[in-house]
């Protein structure tokens, strides 16, 4: 009997269509990732934000006032991170630091009005950019992608 050579190793990754190394999943999520953050960056720049002070104020406005190392997980930051964008966010009037009863030392960030406003200007914003984003996608498939994407991002038992 002839010997057969044994592989030793998985596929490699190669972050090109095809891919089939076990990281294929993970790089084809960093380049979906890429381009949406591009088109939507590009959706709020007339806006004067970025991406990181719009996943605050997603926040914000989702939760209403929240502790800053609570914004800081939940925006996906750090501690340090976090200060800066709630700074950017106060300096632009979107956002105001508020003391929390009972404790001195720490500070419920609370979306302003013009936050507001101004959250839902980026919405408005960003359909048409976001459309172009799934232009290669029927409605059905898109549908398909967020409920794909929604599970995996958020497992049943995680805390969403």
């Amino acid at each position: 009997m002839a010997d057969v050579p044994r592989r030793t190793s998985a596929p490699r990754a190669t972050d090109r269509p095809g891919d089939v190394s076990p990281f294929a999943l993970g790089l084809l999520l960093r380049r979906a990732h890429w381009r949406a953050a591009a088109v939507m960056t590009e959706a709020l720049r007339p806006l004067g934000i970025e991406l990181r002070h719009f996943a605050v104020l997603i926040v914000l406005a989702d939760r209403g006032p929240t502790v800053q190392r609570d914004l800081a997980e939940a925006a996906g930051s750090d501690k340090a991170g976090i200060m800066r964008v709630v700074d950017d966010l106060e300096r632009l009037g979107l956002a105001v630091r508020k003391p929390v009863p009972g404790d001195r030392r720490v500070r419920a960030v609370e979306i302003t009005q013009r936050g507001t406003d101004l959250f839902d200007a980026a919405h408005l914003q960003a359909e048409p950019v976001a459309e172009r984003l799934v232009s290669d996608l029927d409605a059905e498939e898109t549908a398909r992608l967020t409920d794909l994407l929604t599970r995996l991002a958020h497992p049943p038992g995680s805390r969403a």
